[in-house]
């Protein structure tokens, strides 16, 4: 079978999504030829049997040449794939899914968001298939919703028993208003003021309209007296990150249910402990690494929790996290459900 795949964007060296060039890699294990569609494409390295056509975003243009490249590559390359699979852009499925129903092609969608719209729901009428990861996606309610793990490389993210920075806690994300950095900023502080050692690194970039919020970041921690306590570092590849989580022992991300942040499970496997705020993980991790609301207090107390047990706690604890990571949501697992999905079409 031919699949052909559309995703925003193929770099290998992407802070955000630099882990779809394995996903990429991995299904073309799985079909004689894939084609991949992106609106913008940087540094790659692919097996043969993938080709890659972008739609011109990293050479500048405008909405309208985006939309007559993408046209021109789904038409033209018609005779190359037997179906589509669309990672979480629902634009490619508006367009082009007339034209794929016409030419006989399935089309099958992943989208894990918690909100929608009208044309969410057009999208999912257009697709044979809608994949999603977390019970509080948009897309889960539907019949033809499909549960899928998250797809982690669990040979390059594990725990390489590093010794880890004391005390030490890592955010790291895109450094967004939805991802709530600012929230943890709040309780570093409370926590700086009952005198507790730690030290948090913040990795990640702004979006340029969110460049107004990450110096309010930074200015609260000047506030809160944090100059010695709290790092910021510019966003690093996808490739680098098991280094970096390897050297921290708490690892805090705030956005909440809808989605599941990859970073969450990436730092899981790595050996980190976790905070976190997504509810969709209640039942399937220790609930003690769960907030119950998204307060600076409730996160104070989580992450007082895990500084403050033993050695031997914290061991088991990652311990357990880890096997859940890899029994549920490794790479191996997702492509060979999703090929699966998507051959059973067929």
């Amino acid at each position: 079978m031919k699949l052909l795949i559309l995703t925003q964007k193929v770099d290998k060296k992407d802070p955000i999504l630099g882990f779809f060039h394995d996903w990429i890699a991995e299904l073309s294990k799985k079909f004689s030829e894939v084609s991949v569609i992106c609106l913008e494409k940087g540094e790659f390295d692919l097996p043969q049997n993938v080709r890659v056509y972008s739609l011109g975003k990293e050479s500048g243009g405008s909405k309208i040449k985006y939309v007559r490249n993408f046209m021109n590559l789904i038409l033209g390359l018609h005779k190359q794939y037997d179906s589509v699979f669309i990672h979480m852009n629902q634009e490619y499925v508006l367009l082009g899914g007339f034209f794929w129903k016409i030419m006989g092609k399935k089309i099958f969608f992943w989208r894990n968001h918690p909100k929608g719209n009208f044309l969410t729901r057009i999208a999912v009428l257009l697709s044979d298939k809608v994949f999603y990861t977390s019970k509080y996606s948009y897309t889960a309610k539907f019949k033809k919703a499909v549960i899928m793990p998250v797809g982690i490389d669990t040979e390059r993210f594990k725990d390489g028993k590093k010794e880890r920075l004391k005390n030490s806690i890592l955010f790291l994300s895109r450094m967004s208003p939805i991802k709530k950095p600012d929230l943890l900023i709040e309780a570093l502080g409370i926590l700086n003021k009952e005198n507790t050692d730690f030290v948090c690194d913040f990795y990640g970039d702004p979006l340029p309209k969110d460049q107004d919020y990450y110096d309010l970041l930074k200015n609260k921690v000047r506030e809160f007296r944090l100059e010695n306590k709290v790092n910021f570092y510019k966003g690093v590849p996808n490739r680098e990150t098991p280094g970096i989580y390897a050297k921290h022992s708490i690892f805090v991300n705030l956005t909440p249910a809808g989605s599941f942040d990859k970073t969450i499970f990436e730092a899981g496997a790595c050996g980190c402990l976790l905070v976190v705020a997504n509810q969709s993980l209640v039942g399937a991790i220790d609930e003690r690494m769960i907030l119950k609301k998204q307060k600076p207090e409730d996160v104070v107390d989580c992450i007082s929790f895990w500084l403050g047990v033993s050695k031997t706690e914290k061991e088991s604890a990652s311990t357990k996290l880890q096997e859940y990571i890899l029994k549920t949501h490794s790479l191996d697992l997702l492509v060979n459900k999703l090929a699966g999905v998507i051959t059973a079409q067929f």
